[in-house]
């Protein structure tokens, strides 16, 4: 199994961003935080000038529900995003909540990362 999923977008970043937050909202998440990494490393007086932005993404229900069977899930919360341009191509993804949830031993905490997974990847597929 793999640790992301990736997809390649047509979108430059910015637009990607904006189609994702829409499909995410439907599937009942939000965004909690967004970060311009280039902006960031620039604004420090680093050499960094790929555009790289890093969403903290949430869905409260399955956070709460998560978090009943095991506090660990937490280390892994919230889901990040990911989308970037490389090459002159750009690019959405995610570590897969499956494979880091392989870090606990419990079956109601795979099933619900499983379940978010699917969402989140077909949040992926349709904002490309």
């Amino acid at each position: 199994m793999s640790f992301d999923y990736t997809v390649e977008s047509s979108k430059k970043p910015l637009e990607l961003m904006e189609s994702l937050e829409g499909e995410l909202k439907e599937e009942g998440f939000g965004v909690l935080w967004s970060f311009n990494v280039k902006e960031k490393l620039q604004e420090k007086g680093l050499d960094y000038n790929d555009n790289f932005h890093i969403l903290e993404v949430c869905n409260p229900k399955d956070a709460q529900e998560i978090l009943g069977h095991s506090k660990l899930a937490g280390y892994f919360l919230p889901c990040k995003v990911v989308v970037y341009e490389d090459e002159g191509k750009t690019f959405a993804g995610m570590p897969q909540p499956s494979t880091l949830m392989d870090f606990i031993d419990d079956t109601e905490v795979h099933k619900l990362a499983n379940d978010v997974e699917k969402r989140m990847i077909s949040c992926l597929e349709k904002a490309k």
